[in-house]
């Protein structure tokens, strides 16, 4: 791959892992939209399996009915030791790193510390757009 293209792509894949948390600051949903794959094959895997996620309409309306409800309110996030790889393709990339993602509910403060966070992108259509993210925490 072209090290002019794989800087693009890394500097843009880099930016759509960071908005698919940093979105809900401001809750700006078209961002978090854009960037998910539109399809039956869209999964996310959380810890608990009452929230896995499977198509992006299940998703669409988790978002819809917990995010984005006057309840929630997102408060910071921090996403730390990000590992990028990139297919020989260019087509296809996964990533790895911690994330701290906190917020409110209702007043209550919610969140994860040093989750685990893996996830995959596909390249489609020119559009980088995640397919699939995995989040679990270590046990001691």
């Amino acid at each position: 791959m072209d090290s002019n293209i794989h800087q693009i792509d890394q500097a843009i894949v880099e930016q759509i892992i960071n908005d698919a948390i940093g979105w809900a600051l401001t809750k700006n949903k078209t961002r978090l939209f854009e960037i998910m794959a539109h399809d039956e094959n869209f999964f996310i895997f959380h810890p608990d399996s009452k929230s896995t996620i499977a198509g992006f309409d299940a998703f669409r309306e988790l978002a819809e009915r917990a995010w984005m409800s006057d309840a929630f309110q997102a408060t910071d996030f921090a996403i730390r030791d990000l590992r990028l790889q990139f297919s020989e393709s260019g087509t296809v990339a996964w990533y790895a790193c911690y994330l701290d993602d906190h917020g409110e509910v209702n007043g209550k403060r919610v969140g994860w510390d040093n989750a685990r966070w893996t996830g995959v992108l596909e390249k489609r259509n020119d559009k980088w757009v995640i397919t699939q993210m995995h989040f679990s925490f270590a046990k001691d």
